[in-house]
């Protein structure tokens, strides 16, 4: 990758703009490309640098950096382009095997509220990669060390823009979480976590109802919050919330690992894509 691509891609990430990696990893046959060919491509498939072929291999690379910007997931894809024609119909005879990697901000997590589960979220939300911000007016730097940024003065919720990429958990012991519980719902905030006993939180989610939130929102609610891990610290409450995030963050399951893998593959990778072009 020359200096100019790394260049880019610093500039970039620096910004906090997503952006797609293309690395062309194997080539068989004819290929304009050549293995470690690089380009960027920007969130709405624009290729910003670099080359990894050019017409229809550009474009397939394009589309499927598009679909791994979106899934926050890598892809491996096999270019076929034995079926190319050119000019009076000679095909190309080549294929190539492309790595394309998403490059993408921290998501970010919001902790409203203070305490011990509070905390522990924020040292391993921290880990796990997240951008933190607490809200809370009794939030101080020297409890939250990790986060990026402490909001104490919001008493009328408009400090903090919620979107489909914001992972929300109330833990508020019950001051306005209700009020929280809204805002992140209307934000499609991408998990909505309310830290309470189930009494606590059936009676906000009746309030929801009440206020006239669709129930298919409401039940969008993670309350009580957490995976089912028999957990009674507030250290493990919070280990509890911060899995569940990671699971569906990466479509994961609770379900035990398997021993071994099924199948055996066909060689000594396999692609998510094969691409016949064009």
């Amino acid at each position: 990758m020359s200096s100019d691509l790394y260049t880019k891609a610093a500039e970039l990430a620096s910004k906090g703009q997503p952006f797609a990696i293309a690395t062309v990893v194997g080539v068989v046959g004819s290929s304009s490309a050549r293995p470690g060919s690089k380009a960027i491509i920007d969130p709405f498939g624009k290729l910003l640098l670099g080359w990894v072929g050019g017409g229809c291999a550009e474009s397939a690379v394009r589309t499927e950096a598009l679909m791994c910007i979106e899934t926050e997931r890598p892809r491996l894809i096999t270019v076929d382009m034995s079926d190319e024609l050119v000019g009076v119909g000679m095909p190309c005879g080549g294929s190539m095997d492309i790595f394309i990697e998403p490059v993408l901000p921290k998501p970010e997590l919001l902790i409203v509220g203070h305490g011990r589960i509070a905390e522990t979220l924020a040292v391993l939300g921290d880990l796990m990669g997240f951008s933190i911000t607490v809200n809370d007016p009794a939030a101080d730097r020297n409890s939250f060390p990790q986060a990026e940024r402490l909001v104490t003065e919001d008493f009328d919720l408009t400090e903090m823009p919620i979107g489909p990429k914001s992972f929300v958990v109330i833990a508020t012991q019950h001051k306005r979480d209700h009020l929280w519980l809204e805002k992140a719902l209307k934000g499609n905030a991408a998990y909505v976590a309310l830290i309470a006993s189930r009494h606590r939180a059936k009676l906000v989610l009746d309030y929801l109802r009440g206020s006239g939130l669709p129930e298919e929102k409401i039940a969008s609610v993670w309350a009580p919050a957490g995976l089912d891990l028999g957990a009674c610290t507030p250290e493990e409450i919070a280990l509890s919330v911060v899995s569940q995030m990671v699971a569906l963050r990466r479509g994961g399951s609770i379900l035990p690992l398997p021993l071994q893998e099924e199948g055996l593959p066909r060689r000594d990778f396999d692609t998510d894509a094969i691409i016949r072009q064009c």
